[in-house]
C-alpha cells in the first residue's frame, strides 16, 4: 500500500494544516492475509467457493478492520482534547478501497466539525467510500451546517458510528437522515471506548453540570500530606506525568485556600502546546497570599470564586494581575458547578484537600474518583487525608465505588471508579 498524504483546506490550532496520512500498519485487502477481498467499487470479490468458516472468517476480518478503524476516530479525537467543550471529541476517517483516503477531527466549538475535514480530505474520492465517525453526525444547524447532510452529498456508500450522541438534538436524527437517503448505516462499533472517551459530553448532555472528578495522591496509610503540610512529592514521576494529562484533558481545575497557601501549586499541564484548564481557587473569606503562581496568569487563566465583599484589597490586587474575580451570595461546591456548566465546561478536575473534597461529593459535584496511591508509609495521628468528614458513623453508610479500575503506574497504583449514581444528578 502506498502511503497517502493529504492536506485540508482548514489549518488546526498552531496553525500548521491538518495533515490526513494513510496508515502503513493497516492491513491490505487480500486473500494472502486471510482478509475479504474487495473490488474498487467496494463490493465483495466472489470466490469459487466460500465455506461457512471463510465467512465467518470473513465478518471477522471486517469487524476488526471497523474497530480498527474506530480506534483510529479516537486517536484523532484525542488531538483535542481540554479544547473543544461544550462540544464532544470526534475524530472521523475516510476509507475506499481498504485504504484511508482522509482524515480529520473536531478542533474547537465553533470550527468544522470532523466528517467535514476528513471528506475534504477524501476529495472526489469519498464518493462510494465508507466513512468511521465514533460519534453520531449532526442532523441539526448549530454554529454549523449538520453532518448528515454533507455526508450524503458526498456520495458515501457507508457510515460506522460509534455511539449515538445523546444530545436530544441528535439523538439518532443523523442516523436515521442517513438511513433515509440509502446510506448504510453501522452502530455501536468500539461503543464502550467511545462513551469512555466522552463521558463528560455524555454527563453535561443528561445532568446539566459538568463531570466531577476528584483526583489525589496518598501514601499506603491514606495520608496525602505529612502532619506539618509537606506533599512534595507523595507519587512518583511517572504518576504526575499522568496527573499532567489528565489536567489538559480537563476544562477546569478546582482547589481550596488552604491548597494555595500550603503548596503554592502551577496547576497547567506541564506540556509544550498542550492545553492548560482554567485554574479555580475557592475561597470564602479570600485570605489569600500577594504572591502565589496562581496569579501568573500568562500560560493559563484564574478564576476566583469568593463571597461578596470578601478581601476588597486583594480583589483590586487580584484584577491588575489579570486574575477574574468572582463574587457568589454563597460560595459551594454546588454553585461552582454551576457557573462552570454556564461557562459551557464539561469536565471539572478536583485538586483540593480533604475538607473541601468531602463538602464537594456531599453536593454531588463529584462523580469520579482518581486515587494515585504510592507505596509508602507516612503515620501520623494528624496527617491529612484525601476525604474529610462526610458524616457517616457506621460502614455500611461507606460510598462504593462503581465501575472500579486499577493499573500500576511506574511504583505507583491508579484507582479510578465512579460514586453512585446519585452523586451524578
Amino acid at each position: 500500500m502506498q502511503n497517502i498524504e493529504v492536506i485540508a483546506q482548514t489549518k488546526f490550532m498552531d496553525n500548521s494544516p491538518i495533515v490526513a496520512q494513510a496508515d502503513t500498519s493497516l492491513p491490505n485487502y487480500t486473500q494472502e492475509n486471510g482478509l475479504l477481498v474487495q473490488f474498487s467499487s467496494g463490493e465483495a470479490a466472489p470466490t469459487p467457493v466460500e465455506s461457512d468458516s471463510q465467512t465467518q472468517d470473513s465478518m471477522s476480518s471486517e469487524t476488526d478492520f471497523d474497530s480498527h478503524m474506530m480506534q483510529r476516530c479516537l486517536t484523532l479525537a484525542r488531538r483535542a482534547l481540554g479544547r473543544t467543550s461544550p462540544n464532544p471529541l470526534v475524530g472521523a476517517v475516510v476509507v475506499k478501497n481498504g485504504e484511508i483516503i482522509g482524515e480529520g477531527f473536531h478542533p474547537r466549538a465553533g470550527e468544522p466539525h470532523a466528517e467535514v475535514f476528513a471528506l475534504r480530505a477524501a476529495g472526489v474520492g469519498a464518493r462510494g467510500a465508507t466513512v468511521y465517525v465514533n460519534l453520531e453526525p449532526c442532523n441539526h444547524y448549530g454554529r454549523t451546517p449538520p453532518c448528515s447532510e454533507g455526508l450524503i452529498e458526498a456520495g458515501v456508500a457507508k457510515v460506522v458510528v460509534g455511539m449515538v450522541d445523546p444530545n436530544p438534538l441528535v439523538a439518532g436524527g443523523g442516523i436515521a437522515r442517513l438511513r433515509a437517503a440509502g446510506v448504510e448505516v453501522l452502530v455501536g462499533v468500539e461503543n464502550e471506548a467511545c462513551q469512555q472517551l466522552n463521558e463528560a459530553f455524555v454527563h453535561r448532555i443528561l445532568y446539566k453540570k459538568p463531570l466531577g472528578i476528584l483526583k489525589y495522591a496518598m501514601t499506603l496509610d491514606g495520608k496525602i500530606a505529612t502532619a506539618g503540610g509537606h506533599s512534595a512529592w507523595v507519587t512518583n514521576q511517572a504518576a504526575r506525568s499522568e496527573v499532567h494529562q489528565l489536567r489538559a484533558a480537563c476544562d477546569a481545575i478546582i482547589v481550596g485556600g488552604n491548597t494555595v497557601r500550603q503548596d503554592n501549586p502551577y496547576l497547567t499541564s506541564h506540556q509544550v502546546e498542550a492545553h492548560n484548564p482554567l485554574r479555580v481557587v475557592m475561597s470564602r473569606q479570600l485570605n489569600l497570599p500577594e504572591n502565589a503562581r496562581l496569579w501568573e496568569t500568562q500560560e493559563a487563566p484564574t478564576l476566583v470564586l469568593t463571597e461578596i465583599g470578601a478581601n476588597p484589597d486583594l480583589q483590586k490586587l487580584l484584577l491588575k494581575r489579570g486574575v477574574e474575580v468572582v463574587e457568589l451570595p454563597a460560595l459551594t461546591p454546588e454553585q461552582a458547578m454551576i457557573r462552570l456548566y454556564e461557562r459551557g465546561f464539561c469536565s471539572v478536575l478536583w485538586e483540593c484537600g480533604g475538607n473541601l473534597a468531602a463538602s464537594a461529593i456531599a453536593q454531588g459535584a463529584i462523580q469520579k474518583i482518581m486515587a494515585f496511591i504510592a507505596p509508602k508509609i507516612i503515620g501520623g495521628s494528624h496527617a491529612p487525608t484525601p476525604v474529610g468528614d462526610l458524616g457517616f458513623t457506621t460502614m455500611t453508610e461507606a460510598l462504593p465505588l462503581e465501575r472500579v479500575r486499577w493499573r500500576v503506574v511506574g511504583s505507583d497504583c491508579l484507582v479510578e471508579g465512579y460514586l453512585p449514581q446519585k452523586n451524578h444528578q
